[in-house]
């Protein structure tokens, strides 16, 4: 053939009854807009299955990383394509496996067919027999092993061609970015937030961003690290807009007026207040944050149950009951990690109480909130966003 082909797999999609040529269709629109930087590639589907061929000189490498980061796909095999004829099916599974030696070394092989065309004469098991003698005649060197083989050959014959591979690689699945409403995450520069956004986004939900800021107190590099972080979270969901907000007036207002170990609790509820604003304006329908239950002094149970009562809009907290540990692995798996752990402070660290409340009461946190004109600061920081438009690194 004269191009490269890979066969990809959906994972969930495939469950989605009635609606799954609706979730195949938006998947190979994003794969199709992943490849588009790439002249010449193809996405198309076939009973189930999506197929991208792409020129012979890109390499697999370059193909396999961009597909692997669309939310949906389960899992991708380079592939060989060929006729649906036994002859032509044995002929290739030898050059296939030539190759395989010549740049694995391998020793070993087993045979696994699945003949999707039943009209095909010849059953699976009986492909796979027949497949196998051929390549352990045409490649001298090689042994059957059906437990532990070095490589394993499968043949998948289908009514329009047959494909064989070696591989099943597999990418993050989930579902396809756009099949899930659009939401709006508080995105700090820590390990956190970047999680908490790659999470929603995995389940088909297109992101926003807003950062708070307390600048001259936080530097425009903690800015600029952030933007460093949506750039690698836009790898994955494409452009990503970032509303920025300058806290510190805020901020000042709490501290003149509210007592210090609330101050915590006050900032936080004033962030969700000024993010329900922006995700109203901008058409999301919930806000999404890197809370983790117990965590800090903002996330305990109580702190939590006072924070949501500043909104209406629901709150996503797709963190909330994992471990750290847990949380910087995806991190690390992701790409976020080492930028995130750079030291440059952000604005919850700017008038941090010695001793911040834990369990707060919402009627006590309410008397002293009304210290202040809420709706105003508000309104002020809602009118002052900076909007910056971030795409994914090339």
């Amino acid at each position: 053939m004269d191009k490269n082909c890979y066969l990809v797999r959906v994972g969930e999609v495939a469950l989605k009854g009635l609606n799954k040529p609706y979730f195949e269709r938006v998947l190979m629109q994003r794969i199709a807009k992943a490849l588009k930087k790439y002249p010449d590639c193809e996405v198309s589907r076939v009973e189930g299955i999506l197929f991208v061929r792409t020129p012979n000189d890109l390499p697999e490498e370059t193909v396999l990383r961009e597909v692997s980061k669309v939310f949906g796909v389960e899992t991708i095999s380079p592939a060989v394509e060929t006729e649906s004829d036994l002859e032509a099916i044995c002929a290739a599974a030898v050059a296939f496996m030539d190759r395989v030696i010549e740049t694995r070394g391998v020793k070993t092989f087993k045979v696994e067919a699945r003949r999707s065309d039943k009209n095909f004469p010849i059953e699976s098991p009986e492909i796979a027999r027949r497949v196998g003698a051929a390549v352990l005649k045409g490649c001298k060197v090689l042994k059957v092993d059906v437990h532990e083989p070095d490589v394993k050959l499968f043949v998948h014959v289908r009514r329009d061609h047959s494909y064989l591979y070696d591989q099943k690689i597999s990418a993050f699945g989930g579902l396809p970015l756009g099949t899930n409403g659009k939401g709006l995450v508080l995105l700090s520069g820590g390990i956190d937030s970047p999680v908490a956004a790659w999470m929603m986004a995995k389940r088909g939900m297109v992101i926003e961003a807003v950062h708070f800021h307390s600048y001259p107190y936080t530097s425009e590099r903690a800015f600029e690290k952030v933007k460093d972080l949506t750039r690698i979270l836009a790898g994955y969901m494409g452009r990503i807009r970032i509303h920025s907000v300058n806290l510190l007036p805020i901020q000042e207002e709490i501290v003149a007026n509210c007592p210090e170990d609330e101050t915590t609790i006050h900032v936080r509820r004033f962030m969700m207040k000024i993010a329900e604003e922006i995700a109203k304006k901008n058409r999301c329908q919930m806000l999404i944050t890197g809370e983790n239950i117990g965590q800090v002094a903002s996330q305990t149970a109580e702190a939590l149950v006072v924070t949501d009562n500043a909104v209406s809009l629901p709150v996503m907290r797709p963190l909330i009951a994992m471990d750290k540990t847990d949380i910087i692995e995806i991190a690390q798996e992701i790409g976020t990690f080492e930028t995130s752990i750079q030291p440059f402070e952000d604005c919850c660290t700017v008038f941090l109480p010695k001793h911040p409340k834990t369990k707060p009461r919402l009627d006590a946190i309410l008397e002293s909130e009304a210290k202040l004109d809420v709706d105003a600061l508000v309104a002020a920081a809602v009118a002052s966003e900076e909007i910056t438009t971030v795409n994914p690194a090339e």
